[in-house]
């Protein structure tokens, strides 16, 4: 193991990291949206809606990322849209992950009672206030362990990017690899830039369902008297 290599070329990847952590925050905070939008379609059963999302889903959970990404940098050039490295990981990472956060949604949507929907209605509530307010926020907390998981697997989904000239953790791994040949040392420091964002963001998953838990969300069998 070069010691003089890691330390020589270390700032690269915390440069990378940067880049992939902005990614990632952004492809999740946006897919957790698309998510939330096509479980609330799905549960509200709009007709034409209803179908598109389905298809999205099907399609997005049925393709893999590398081959979206490919579709989104090389293949709408022809059609004369372009789009940077930075902007087409970011829509790619939003539409694989909405489809798997709507999955995760609409779980903890079906784990609430349908009796809530039925009280909230006979109180004179519309079903979009029953389900914002009623529905929803169980949901939610019903779906916090799936949802973390997801984050998780997104997160690691960005190691194709470089496929696209991104400058991520992975290009630079590559890159450095192909230029020096020192690949064990290349990989060690990718190995140790992947661990230094995906553990803290497991420990704060780790967190927020024990909190979870010990608040009693979710607990639809509470709520619902059996």
């Amino acid at each position: 193991m070069d010691v003089n290599f890691i330390q020589n070329y270390y700032p690269l990847y915390v440069e990378a990291a940067k880049m992939t952590i902005t990614i990632s925050f952004i492809g999740i905070v946006l897919s957790l949206v698309i998510g939330l939008i096509c479980s609330m379609i799905k549960a509200l059963k709009i007709p034409v809606l209803g179908k598109v999302v389905n298809i999205y889903i099907e399609v997005s959970r049925n393709t893999p990322l590398l081959i979206q990404l490919f579709f989104l940098y090389f293949g709408l050039p022809k059609l004369g849209i372009v789009f940077s490295s930075e902007t087409c990981a970011i829509i790619g990472l939003s539409f694989l992950g909405g489809s798997y956060m709507a999955e995760a949604f609409r779980t903890g949507i079906d784990n609430v009672a349908s009796i809530q929907m039925e009280s909230g209605l006979s109180l004179g509530f519309t079903k979009g206030q029953v389900f914002r307010h009623i529905i929803l926020p169980q949901a939610v907390a019903t779906s916090i362990p799936v949802l973390c998981a997801n984050i998780i697997f997104l997160i690691k989904e960005t190691s194709v990017f470089s496929a696209v000239a991104l400058a991520d953790l992975m290009f630079v791994a590559k890159d450095l690899i192909g230029i020096y040949y020192k690949t064990d040392e290349a990989l060690f420091m990718l190995v140790l830039s992947y661990l230094a964002i995906l553990l803290p963001v497991s420990l704060i998953c780790t967190w927020v369902e024990r909190r979870v838990r010990y608040a009693g969300f979710g607990n639809t069998s509470a709520v619902s008297g059996n």
